[in-house]
């Protein structure tokens, strides 16, 4: 039970630094100057590669303690605390709901930078098609088809 409870204690520790990552990548996409945001999506991917092999080292010790418990392997965090004894069914309780908890916040701040992302997309694209004129569609070979720019009247007496 310990060595699982210290890889808990690891992956509570990545999802804090996954939902700073995410809370920073939220504040480059409010701000508008995308100058960090590859930097910041990087780091965030970073983070997401090591919570990946953080996970495969926790269902390793997952599968010891639940063995030690007499549980099946891929026992979920609720069966291996309602098995173990105290300190460590609390421990695991703990755990449980720090995931919870966590979970939820780094859900919240994606869908949040999802929006921030599909706002500067759109953003961006009516931007190019004022430019440009409007995007009709595509030819057969995948190439836009785009109507004539309008012509623009300006008053240089304001």
């Amino acid at each position: 039970m310990e060595k699982l409870s210290l890889i808990l204690w690891r992956e509570r520790e990545l999802l804090e630094l996954l939902a700073f990552k995410l809370e920073l990548e939220e504040l480059v996409l409010a701000s508008g100057r995308t100058r960090w945001l590859a930097r910041a999506t990087r780091e965030v991917e970073e983070v997401l590669g090591t919570l990946r092999e953080t996970e495969v080292l926790r269902a390793l010790a997952a599968d010891e303690a639940a063995e030690s418990v007499g549980l099946e392997p891929n026992p979920t965090l609720s069966a291996l605390a309602e098995r173990a004894e105290e300190p460590w069914r609390t421990i695991l309780v703990d755990h449980r709901d720090a995931f919870i908890a966590a979970t939820r916040e780094i859900a919240d701040l994606a869908e949040s930078n999802r929006g921030l992302i599909t706002a500067g997309y759109r953003s961006a694209r009516e931007t190019l098609l004022a430019i440009r004129g409007s995007a009709e569609g595509y030819t057969p070979a995948g190439a836009a088809v785009v109507d004539t720019p309008r012509h623009r009247l300006v008053d240089r007496s304001l």
